[in-house]
């Protein structure tokens, strides 16, 4: 048997935890077999260990942590990986009923469009989509459908109902489960919206905050002197109360730090069952360039210990990959142009294809390019984390063509720390 390229280790209480990103397994180890296993890797041998202990032998046997001298780990990884963005079962298609919104929150990378909205053309064009999709994918089991902007509500009538309508009935008829997710400030969200809930399975809201009330409200203003926190709150509480799921997205950074636990307290009179639903989400602004990151997990745990779901800190963006590197994944922009992408601006320049005449997606070689760039990195071929990380997404590799990138800035230190919150994060699930 050899070690695995995937291996990693660090301490913790005195001992050695070690994980392995294939099998995504953890063993805790006494100093003492710790010392075991490295001597025995050092000397690239595990004979004598399988026979001074077995028993410990067979345990890094099962978790991954010894493998097969001819496996090739990293080809294996790669092959799970297409095996996954090429999926037929599932299908994700992203709408952009508008580029426009009702704020201008300073980190919108988005260029917001005054007056855009969806024709009826395009509304016709992407419910043909649609029909193309459920008629002629015979493998497709689920398919989930996305709202994003701009912000989605300010058409929900008339550009989102149709649509929802359209896609859950022909979903319905097949037996093709079914929902719906929307991307919002949170602050549209009315009786219309709650009913549609239930009627067409819109079960998820990710909704932003950015900071407590004092520092929200600076940002996002209905007018001088309103703010729009409260309201925002409520309508969170409001979906929650109605089983929809909501991923409360707090912004942070370093101005918001202080005073970020007083949100805790503003979901306090949720009932339980509606807490159930409620999952807070807390990420740094894309633009900061301070490492804060310690920071944001201490206010994870502040959560926790709260009594409140909290999305983990420790993402694995590999198994769990991003949509856009899924071939069974589109997004219709508002005017009919096709993007893979979600958080990159919505430009002509940006786009991947139009939205065809007979609701066809007409690909341009941008697309090819974008599905074919993972696992050109050769950094990440030679990384202990890729099975968890890949490298990022298609875009990351898309931003970095052409040169070595990692996107833990090849710092051991941050990939372990990645790899110390999942691990206190699956012993808090165990307590």
């Amino acid at each position: 048997m050899k070690v695995s390229q995937f291996n990693l280790f660090f301490p913790h209480e005195g001992y050695k935890i070690g994980y392995n990103s294939f099998t995504d397994e953890f063993i805790i180890l006494e100093e003492m077999l710790y010392e075991m296993y490295d001597a025995s890797r050092r000397s690239a041998s595990f004979d004598e260990l399988s026979q001074v202990h077995p028993e410990f032998y067979q345990l890094l046997c099962e978790k991954g942590f010894l493998v097969d001298p001819d496996i090739d780990e990293v080809q294996k990884v790669i092959e799970i990986s297409r095996l996954i963005d090429n999926d037929e079962t599932k299908f994700e298609l992203h709408i952009n009923p508008t580029m426009n919104c009702n704020f201008k929150c300073w980190y919108c990378y988005e260029t917001h469009i005054k007056d855009s909205k969806m024709s009826a053309e395009t509304i016709t064009r992407t419910k043909a989509l649609l029909a193309a999709i459920f008629e002629q994918k015979k493998q497709l089991r689920e398919f989930h459908l996305g709202w994003f902007g701009g912000e989605p509500l300010l058409y929900f009538k008339k550009v989102m109902v149709p649509i929802l309508e359209y896609a859950y009935e022909q979903a319905a008829q097949r037996g093709i489960q079914f929902d719906s997710a929307v991307t919002s400030n949170g602050l549209l969200v009315d009786e219309l919206v709650i009913d549609y809930i239930k009627k067409c399975n819109l079960n998820f809201f990710q909704i932003t905050l950015d900071g407590n009330r004092e520092r929200h409200d600076k940002v996002r203003f209905i007018s001088e002197g309103r703010g729009s926190y409260d309201a925002i709150v409520a309508n969170m509480i409001r979906l929650a109360e109605n089983q929809c799921v909501v991923n409360a997205r707090i912004n942070i950074s370093p101005e918001t730090l202080e005073g970020i636990r007083d949100i805790a307290a503003d979901f306090y009179y949720a009932s339980d069952e509606a807490k159930q639903y409620i999952y807070f989400d807390l990420h740094k602004v894309w633009q900061i360039e301070e490492d804060i990151e310690e920071e944001i997990n201490d206010v994870r745990w502040y959560f926790r210990e709260k009594g409140y779901k909290v999305r983990t800190g420790a993402l694995n963006t590999f198994v769990e990959s991003c949509y856009g590197d899924h071939r069974n994944h589109a997004v219709i922009n508002y005017n009919g142009e096709m993007f893979k992408c979600t958080a990159r601006d919505f430009t002509t320049k940006n786009s991947e294809g139009v939205l065809g005449e007979e609701g066809n997606i007409l690909w341009n070689e941008k697309y090819e390019k974008r599905m074919s760039m993972k696992f050109r990195n050769k950094p990440c071929l030679e990384c202990p984390i890729m099975p968890i990380c890949g490298g990022g997404c298609t875009q990351q590799a898309l931003d970095h063509e052409g040169i070595d990138y990692c996107v833990y800035d090849f710092d051991v230190n941050k990939k372990i720390q990645l790899v110390r919150t999942k691990f206190l994060e699956v012993l808090a699930e165990r307590q």
